[in-house]
């Protein structure tokens, strides 16, 4: 197996993941990031690391070239290593909210996937409820579902189950991992549509197709934008988090609706998906330790 090394120094401060997400797909151990991904179904494993200076090394292993390349640019895309926040910074150094929240952790990135196929199926385990059942859902997806590879050191590296795999299962398989009744037809509507070359999730020109799926509505498509297309503006508004986020930072004494944090956002368009994720990021301790906020009427 072939090997294609890189060596990036981010334009903007930067920091690996310390941690690999809760679907034990991504691995971080002694600072080294480790994904495990497929090539158009040829296996492909992708290594990072940052030297004290910042530079980050990356090397991507397959058989052929072209995948090596590929899967390279997949996770450069999904580590946000070559992203530029210089032209949104001083655009919004000035504001209270984004502004500050970019100055005090500008090395945030949002956690974009690598295939935005995996973005959108993670978006649609985690449609209403809490982000742990969410990624408990996703683990065993992996766990039940997803190619594996033995590691140099013995341990088991695990992909996201690929459209195939699920457009194959029936809705009850689903529905054992805790998915809901509802939202495992969803799932596994979009897998098959996908497999059948009708859907591709990468293209925002599908995006009436992906919502012509019944359980598949704004909240889902928002997520596979900013997740897995990179799409700034793309803001998840019916995310728990900003419900609550918004109704904190507003002052409602109440969840916001979702109308309420399109509004709260507007101001930072065309970024409203990128401020979103980081003034989420830079509050999320106080919304878990503030006390709970009851429902909009």
């Amino acid at each position: 197996m072939g090997c294609l090394d890189v060596e990036i120094r981010p334009p903007w401060p930067y920091r690996l993941p310390r941690g690999g997400g809760g679907d034990s797909v991504m691995r971080v151990r002694g600072g080294v990031v480790t994904r495990f991904l497929h090539v158009d179904g040829r296996p492909a494993l992708v290594r990072a690391a940052q030297r004290r200076d910042g530079t980050v090394l990356i090397r991507a292993e397959a058989e052929a070239a072209e995948d090596r390349e590929r899967a390279l640019e997949r996770m450069r895309f999904a580590l946000g290593v070559d992203d530029d926040y210089r032209e949104v910074y001083e655009l919004f150094r000035r504001d209270p909210l984004f502004g500050a929240a970019i100055r005090a952790k500008p090395w945030h990135r949002p956690r974009r996937r690598p295939w935005a196929w995996e973005a959108l199926a993670w978006s649609i385990t985690k449609q209403l409820i809490e982000s742990g059942r969410a990624a408990a859902i996703q683990r065993r997806m992996v766990f039940r579902w997803g190619a594996t590879r033995d590691d140099a050191d013995g341990r088991v590296l695990r992909d996201v189950p690929a459209p195939r795999l699920i457009a194959g299962r029936s809705p009850a398989e689903l529905a054992a991992v805790d998915l809901s009744p509802a939202r495992a037809l969803a799932m596994i509507k979009a897998a098959r549509e996908v497999c059948e070359a009708r859907l591709e999730p990468a293209d925002a020109t599908d995006d009436r197709r992906l919502l012509a799926i019944r359980e598949i509505g704004p909240w889902t498509v928002q997520c596979l934008g900013l997740y897995g297309r990179g799409e700034v503006d793309s803001l998840p508004a019916g995310d728990l988090g900003y419900i609550k986020l918004v109704g904190l930072l507003a002052g409602l004494g109440r969840r916001a609706t979702i109308e309420e944090v399109e509004e709260f956002f507007s101001a930072y368009e065309p970024y409203r998906g990128l401020a979103g994720d980081f003034v989420l990021f830079g509050h999320h301790k106080a919304i878990a330790q503030g006390p709970p906020l009851r429902m909009a009427a």
